[in-house]
C-alpha cells in the first residue's frame, strides 16, 4: 500500500497534537507538522519522543515561511489548524487577526492546489454570533454583532476564509471541507489562552477560588478533544466539498457556573466559587462569547460522527492530565 502524505498546520497545538496521534494510527500515514509554537501548550520535543514514530516529521516555522519553499511533499490530505486562538489569547493580536488568518489560509490553499490534496479547514462556532438563543445549525444565518470586538475580528476572519474556500470549490477542482468546533476541552489544553476548564481545574487543585466571569449563566457545550479530532478526519474523508460541519456535543450543554460546581466536585476540591468581572482582569478589550451549543445532526447523518465522551469524562480526563503535571 502506498504511503499517504499528510500535512497538519498547527500540529503541536492542543487539538493538533491529538489529531496527529489519530492520523499516525494508520500504518500508511506519513504526517508532517508545521507549527511555529506560538500557541502550543505542549513540549513538542517531549511529544515527538513519546510518539516515537519515524513517520512523523516536522518544521518549526510559520505557515507563511513554509509556503515560501515552493516545493512540497505529494500531500493527499492537508489539515489546517494553525491560528491565533483563545478568548484571552486573541487580545494581543487585535487589528492583526484578519491578516494572520486570511494570509495563512490562502497560503495553505496554494499548497493544496499545487499538490492536489484534500483540504480540511478548522473554522469556529463563533461565526454564528450566538445563533438562535445559543442554538447553532449550519442552516442558520451567520451573524455579525453590532459591537466591534477582538473576538468579532477573529470570527469574521474565519468566516471570510470559509466563504473564500467554498467559492474556490465552485470554480476549481479544490476539495475543501470546513468544520466549526464547539468548545473543545480535554488533556493538553492550557488555561493561558483563556480557556475555562483548565483554569477551573488548576484553581481547584491549588485550593484557590474558581473565578467565574459575570454571573456564570453563559451556555456552552464542551466536546472532548478526541471526539473533535475524530470528527475532523471524518469530515475531510467523508464530507461534501465546499460544505461546513458542526463538530460539537450537544448533550454536554451546561452553564459556566454549573461547570465550575461540577469541576469542584469531580476534582474533590474544597475551593469556593467567586463571580468576577473579566474586564477587571484582562482590560476593556475582553468580551464574553454569546451562548452557543450545536446542532450536530449534519455531522451525525453525513459523516457518521458520534461523540463518545460525556461531560464528566471530559472533566476527569482533564483533571488527570493536569494533576500529573504532563506537558506532552
Amino acid at each position: 500500500m502506498a504511503d499517504k502524505h499528510i500535512l497538519v498546520t498547527g500540529g503541536f497545538g492542543f487539538l493538533g497534537s491529538h489529531l496527529v496521534e489519530r492520523l499516525l494510527a494508520d500504518e500508511d500515514a506519513r504526517v508532517h507538522v508545521v507549527d511555529n509554537l506560538s500557541t502550543s501548550p505542549i513540549d513538542h520535543e517531549a511529544f515527538v519522543r513519546r510518539v516515537n514514530n519515524p513517520r512523523l516529521t516536522y518544521d518549526i516555522l510559520s505557515v507563511e515561511e513554509y509556503g515560501k519553499r515552493g516545493a512540497f511533499a505529494p500531500f493527499q490530505e492537508i489539515f489546517h489548524l494553525a491560528s491565533v486562538v483563545g478568548p484571552v489569547g486573541v487580545l494581543h493580536h487585535a487589528g492583526k487577526i484578519t491578516k494572520s488568518i486570511t494570509d495563512d489560509t490562502y497560503c495553505v490553499l496554494d499548497i493544496t492546489q499545487k499538490t492536489g490534496a484534500r483540504l480540511l479547514d478548522v473554522s469556529t462556532s463563533e461565526v454564528y454570533g450566538g445563533g438562535r438563543d445559543g442554538y447553532c445549525s449550519e442552516n442558520d444565518n451567520k451573524i455579525i454583532t453590532p459591537k466591534v470586538s477582538v473576538r468579532l475580528e477573529y470570527a469574521v476572519a474565519k468566516l471570510a476564509c470559509e466563504i473564500a474556500l467554498m467559492n474556490t470549490c465552485k470554480v476549481s477542482e479544490l476539495h475543501a471541507v470546513i468544520i466549526r468546533p464547539f468548545n473543545i476541552a480535554g488533556p493538553r489544553q492550557s488555561g493561558k489562552g483563556g480557556f475555562v476548564l483548565p483554569r477551573f481545574i488548576k484553581q481547584c487543585l491549588a485550593g484557590e477560588p474558581l473565578t467565574v466571569y459575570g454571573d456564570g449563566s453563559m451556555i456552552r457545550a464542551f466536546t472532548h478533544v478526541i471526539d473533535v479530532a475524530d470528527g475532523i478526519i471524518l469530515a475531510l474523508r467523508k464530507g461534501r466539498r465546499g460544505e461546513a460541519y458542526n463538530i460539537g456535543n450537544p448533550t454536554n450543554k451546561i452553564s459556566i457556573l454549573e461547570l465550575a460546581k461540577r469541576t469542584v466536585k469531580l476534582s474533590e476540591s474544597s475551593s469556593r466559587i467567586d463571580l468576577v468581572d473579566p474586564k477587571a482582569l484582562f482590560g476593556p478589550l475582553f468580551e464574553e462569547a454569546n451562548d452557543k451549543y450545536p446542532d450536530a445532526d449534519r455531522s451525525t447523518n453525513e459523516l457518521g460522527w458520534k461523540p463518545r465522551f460525556d461531560l464528566d469524562t471530559v472533566i476527569r480526563d482533564s483533571v488527570e492530565y493536569i494533576r500529573a503535571g504532563r506537558v506532552d
